[in-house]
């Protein structure tokens, strides 16, 4: 499918032209804005005005009034026509002198100097150096020399200025600024006639083809090549474009970028110069000329013109977008951009990248149409308003008009394919989601959010949950009824949640936990709910769904509370430990786990809540005590746990625990802990020797007994245990095996002095020789231990003293040869002391002194008044 860049359109007729003269040919073309001139071969020059006008079916239009013709008298064909209009002169090129008549009345302008004659070819500078905008330059092909001139045409004369010697004699050339674009025999060539350089291009045998040199640009030309290529050449030689393809057979080209234009003998042809391809063909017999004047392409037989009118490159890219020739419409509008302004080729280029997209998204090809969307910042809602409801109602979106695309919707996009349908799905999530964290959505979050859940909810996608748990702007009014209807209950009760109704998610919650409502969401649904309860910071919420969490399972329900913190006040959230216990009366397995919670986890020190445990732990050990049922296991458990209690806390009342268990002759561990707690030792260790009759759970209260005490308490606990298996009044007698045991497991602890005043004498020392080296080791460490520490003392003593004689600044030499300084008698004993600076003086001389100093007298003065 090709493109439909230019229209074909006539402009002068054969009858406006020659009548019914059948041997008149056209011989050349030129156009100014509206004139356009004709030359032919019987020596005239015709002058036509075009109006372009549009016909009734939109098409382009010419109407033209023929203004004047005029007889140049020489009987010879006009070769060439050139319009200087800042002059308003046309240079003729007829019989190989170049004239210059008014481009008005085409009469003979006489110019000063003579007429340039012996011309094969010549050609307008269109980049001129002079920097006369009322001159105009031109090279002249010499026929009569290798030479090219260089001449300036003026109002008044015609001035050479330079000749340029050529290898050979040229066939075609081209002029831009210094340089010369030459077509020789056999090659082309580049030539800077200001410097002389030249620049040998490819070779070209013109006489097996018309050469073609046409200036395309600034410093670039193009070329015909051979085997049909259309070349481009810079000023240094080098093609920085791909050739085109073009016919062999090609007679003439033009420009009108982006497009190269070609004529041939049958066809005119229309090439890309941004992509090389081949975009419109054109069949045209007995083409003549070609030639492009300021944007317009002119076309010539030899009996008539034509105008091929570019059609808008709007219109041609949107040709291509709806042929689905994506790339070749993202190529032509850059290739655009030079002849666009900037504003308006931004506005353009964004419209065509989103046309783009969706004509890449209707066939599915998403990564494509993903990048084309971004490039051109589509609002989003472009796109999503392709999926039916999935804008909240309350948007206030319309469609981009002109419209992007050409689908309905997506079923239409579609044709009622499922799979279409679910890839275009994903499709849109992806998108949305990667939209939603840049700054493009900021304006309309709430209809891209809402759209994006909407998906989730259809498609049962696991970022449902994710979006609702994170900030979102999804309208609470849409978005509800469509997760009902899809059966997203937990996903409702979080958008609640989100929208600050933590009532109406919890009831319908509890709906879905009951079974009313059916959603597989969350198997643990229950839990969660316990869990929400647990952080809710309305209480009058925890104390409505409480109840009904602690009747479906009091082990987790009781979670809303263990889990919040603990506060005397209700306040951020908190709950009175005191309430909840009231509350949880009802609730045995629940109060004991809340309790639990409190004592042994929070570690709160209320006297209260640990016998309120206690109490609860010894209640439910004398229940399987009294049940026949109860199995070791559960009774082992419990007492463990009651133990615990009972040697852990201080804060229980003891006697009542005591007086509960008093009577038991199971709990006797227990009594004994109590007796220990009233500091009633010596009754505990015969509960647990005499009658629970557990030597080491005796030797374990001890240690428990004295774990925070010191020493001697710890020697005292181990001597009443030693005394009670020694005591010879109770029955069965003294326990000596056990005293034995003891005493050489914990020698270190005993004071052996009391200990062998209480050993009868009929024991025999090898029974007793663990106790006695072991004794006899602590003793002598302790003994070399105290010695050490007083070495260490005394050395520490002389260090000290040693440091303080340094000091002082030395010994202190008294004799009876010195005397006082303050009394002056000689010293008579060693009892001195020094004054500042080493003087030494009596005892009794420094005390006078400083009892009759003004200091000490003010020090007695204010003590008197104090």
């Amino acid at each position: 499918m090709s493109v439909k860049a230019f229209e074909l359109v006539p402009a002068v007729e054969r009858d406006q032209l020659m009548g019914d003269k059948a041997r008149i040919n056209i011989e050349c073309v030129e156009c100014c804005g509206k004139h356009l001139y004709v030359g032919t071969n019987d020596c005239f020059i015709y002058h036509f005005l075009l109006e372009e006008q549009t016909s009734a079916k939109g098409r382009p239009a010419y109407v033209t009034q023929k203004l004047l013709h005029k007889y140049l008298g020489l009987k010879k064909p006009v070769v060439e026509l050139r319009a200087a209009s800042a002059l308003e002169r046309l240079i003729i090129l007829c019989d190989g002198t170049i004239t210059v008549v008014d481009m008005v009345t085409l009469e003979t302008v006489p110019v000063g100097g003579a007429k340039i004659k012996g011309v094969a070819a010549f050609c307008v500078n269109e980049n001129p150096v002079t920097g006369d905008p009322f001159c105009v330059e031109m090279a002249v092909v010499s026929s009569r020399r290798r030479a090219v001139q260089i001449f300036s045409v003026h109002e008044d004369r015609v001035q050479m200025l330079k000749e340029v010697a050529t290898p050979e004699q040229p066939v075609a050339v081209s002029l831009d600024g210094y340089f010369l674009c030459l077509a020789l025999p056999a090659q082309y060539m580049i030539l800077n006639y200001k410097t002389g350089a030249s620049q040998d291009l490819f070779p070209y045998d013109c006489e097996e083809r018309k050469p073609i040199v046409k200036r395309i640009g600034r410093e670039e030309f193009l070329l015909a090549a051979p085997g049909g290529l259309g070349m481009f050449a810079n000023a240094e030689g080098i093609s920085q474009r791909a050739p085109v393809k073009w016919s062999e057979s090609v007679i003439a080209a033009a420009v009108c970028y982006p497009y190269v234009v070609a004529l041939d003998e049958g066809f005119v042809t229309v090439h890309s110069m941004l992509d090389q391809q081949l975009k419109q063909t054109l069949a045209f017999r007995d083409g003549h000329l070609l030639q492009d004047f300021e944007g317009k392409v002119v076309l010539a037989s030899t009996k008539a013109v034509y105008v091929l009118v570019p059609m808008p490159l709007e219109r041609q890219i949107q040709d291509l977008l709806a042929g689905h020739r994506v790339e070749e419409a993202l190529i032509l509008t850059e290739g655009a951009q030079r002849n666009i302004p900037k504003d308006k080729f931004q506005i353009l280029h964004r419209r065509i990248l989103q046309q783009a997209g969706f004509v890449q998204f209707g066939q599915l090809q998403f990564l494509e149409a993903k990048e084309h969307f971004r490039k051109g910042q589509l609002d989003v809602r472009e796109l999503i308003s392709l999926y039916p409801l999935l804008l909240p109602a309350s948007s206030s979106f319309t469609r981009c008009h002109p419209p992007l695309h050409e689908f309905a919707d997506l079923n239409h996009l579609a044709q009622g394919d499922p799979e279409k349908v679910q890839r275009c799905k994903r499709f849109l999530i992806s998108y949305l989601r990667e939209e939603r964290t840049s700054d493009g959505v900021n304006g309309f979050r709430e209809d891209v959010d809402t759209a994006l859940l909407k998906l989730y909810a259809e498609l049962g996608h696991e970022s449902l949950l994710d979006l609702l748990a994170s900030e979102n702007a999804c309208l609470l009014s849409d978005c509800a009824p469509w997760l009902e209807k899809h059966q997203k209950y937990f996903a409702l009760g979080l958008l609640y949640h989100y929208n600050s109704q933590d009532a109406a998610a919890l009831q319908l919650w509890v709906r879905v936990v009951n079974g009313d409502l059916q959603d597989s969401t969350r198997s643990d649904l229950f839990e969660y709910v316990v869990d929400f309860l647990s952080f809710c910071p309305k209480p009058d919420l925890v104390w409505k769904y409480a109840d009904w969490a602690l009747q479906k399972d009091q082990k987790i329900g009781v979670q809303i509370f263990t889990k919040r913190p603990i506060s005397d006040d209700e306040t951020a959230g908190k709950l009175n430990p005191d309430d909840v216990i009231t509350y949880l009366q009802k609730h045995s397995q629940a109060l004991l786990l809340y309790l639990e919670h409190l004592v042994l986890d929070q570690r709160v020190q209320k006297e209260k809540f640990h016998t309120h445990l206690a109490v609860l732990y010894t209640d439910r050990v004398l229940s399987l005590i009294s049940r026949s049922t109860a199995t070791e296991e559960q009774l082992s458990s419990a007492r463990e746990k009651l133990q615990r209690l009972l040697r852990e806390s201080h804060l229980y009342r003891v006697q009542l625990i005591l007086g509960k268990i008093q009577d038991s002759d199971v709990l006797l561990l227990e009594r004994a802990t109590l007796h220990g707690k009233l500091e009633e030792h010596e009754t505990a260790l015969h509960i647990l020797v005499h009658q629970l009759k557990d030597s080491p759970a005796a030797e374990d209260y001890c240690s428990w007994a004295s774990a925070s005490h010191d020493h001697t308490y710890r020697q005292r606990l181990f001597h009443l245990l030693l005394g009670v298996y020694l005591d010879p009044d109770v029955p069965g007698g003294p326990q000596t095996v056990a005293a034995v045991d003891l005493l050489n497991r914990h020698a270190d602890t005993f004071d052996a002095v009391r200990v062998l005043e209480l050993l009868p004498d009929t024991w025999s020392l090898p029974l007793l020789r663990p106790f006695l080296c072991g004794a006899l080791r602590a003793s002598v460490h302790a003994s070399r231990t105290s010695q050490v520490a007083l070495g260490l003392a005394r050395a520490e003593n002389l260090q000290l003293q040693h440091d303080r004689l340094k000091y002082r600044g030395g010994p202190i030499f008294v004799s009876e040869k010195k005397g006082c300084r303050l009394c002056h008698s000689t010293f008579s004993d060693p009892d001195c002391v020094c004054l500042p600076g080493g003087t030494p003086v009596h005892t009794h001389c420094a005390t006078q002194r400083i009892r009759d100093s003004p200091t000490k007298r003010r020090l007695d003065h204010a003590s008197n008044h104090t």
